[in-house]
């Protein structure tokens, strides 16, 4: 059974470019230009009338859009959900500017040792995110740790949740690696194990059907679970609309001030039939596609879904807006 039909989510690049080069990730080798605030109003205009609950403004390194706090507030204005994801090399500077726009705000770390942290992301940025936490907690953020866990740090769960998350009272998000094109990785069973485990513990989040699609093989091209066309809407920052999926990139969609329209046509509602259907779909595990994906179809994935999505939505205060899809 489908809850709705209507996309849920937009994952609004603002910029490819990064501060950052982080081995798990190639967006940074993307040359880009940056999103426009004329374009960026239309467009949150179209995707209320989409019925999108929740904005992603990404990258890249969001923080590096000067105009990143006047696209925050007129989502908020929209009554958007918004969330940004940053490696808090550039937080210190914007903080105050950005305090208060943000609902899901998510300070990513690679490893709680600091020489292996800087490694991973290829500059000295672990003293910014610690000094991070302390500016937002000082301004009433209540940012969240996003850890992505690869077989190689998977022990330094307990490390992060015991020095960084849990004595800051934060949550600690545990993101699965995928792996796509050449970059990234797959874990183990035994990985899998653990991050079960783990995802119990009080102030950790893991949705649980990520660990059980990867069981499963990841997606099925023949009985698809990623609706990724119907309920993501991709923005680049050239302002196209991307089908199916970033990652996957069939097609790349002029907007031409009328996201809207485009979204109804019917070129759009052929690659949206086509979700989870192409060859290069199979065993795919991206995280960013399969949690909308997971709250919109009643299966068992929604079900192994459903305890991580509340608990994490009860503890940001979203779960009003969560009972409306």
């Amino acid at each position: 059974m489908r809850l709705t039909k209507k996309p849920i989510l937009c994952n609004y690049y603002v910029t490819y470019r990064c501060n950052a080069s982080c081995g798990f990730c190639d967006i940074w080798e993307k040359p880009s230009p940056y999103v426009t605030l004329e374009n960026v109003e239309r467009n949150l205009i179209d995707l209320k009338k989409l019925g999108v609950k929740v904005i992603d403004f990404t990258g890249g390194e969001p923080l590096l859009h000067r105009e990143l706090p006047e696209f925050l507030a007129l989502a908020k204005k929209l009554k958007f959900i918004t969330t940004v994801t940053t490696n808090t090399l550039l937080y210190p500077k914007f903080a105050e500017k950005l305090a208060g726009k943000i609902d899901m705000l998510h300070f990513s770390l690679d490893s709680p040792i600091e020489e292996e942290h800087n490694a991973s992301r290829g500059v000295d940025c672990f003293s910014h995110l610690i000094r991070s936490i302390d500016i937002a907690t000082t301004l009433g953020e209540r940012p969240d740790i996003i850890f992505t866990v690869n077989s190689n740090n998977i022990h330094q769960i307990k490390q992060v949740y015991e020095e960084i998350s849990a004595p800051n009272k934060l949550i600690l998000i545990l993101n699965p690696i995928f792996s796509y094109g050449e970059v990234g990785s797959e874990l183990s069973e035994k990985d899998l194990e653990i991050l079960e485990h783990w995802g119990k513990r009080k102030g950790v989040y893991l949705n649980k059907a990520f660990l059980t699609l990867r069981k499963n093989g990841g997606n099925d091209i023949n009985d698809p679970s990623c609706l990724a066309g119907s309920t993501t809407v991709v923005i680049s920052p050239e302002n196209k609309m991307i089908m199916p999926c970033y990652h996957l990139n069939k097609e790349e969609l002029p907007i031409e001030n009328n996201l809207y329209a485009l979204r109804q046509s019917e070129g759009v509602q052929e690659q949206i039939k086509m979700e989870g259907r192409h060859a290069e779909c199979a065993g795919c595990t991206v995280n960013c596609y399969f949690q909308p994906s997971f709250a919109v179809q009643v299966n068992k994935y929604f079900f192994d879904a459903l305890p991580s999505t509340f608990k994490y939505a009860f503890n940001k205060g979203t779960w009003k807006e969560m009972i409306k899809l």
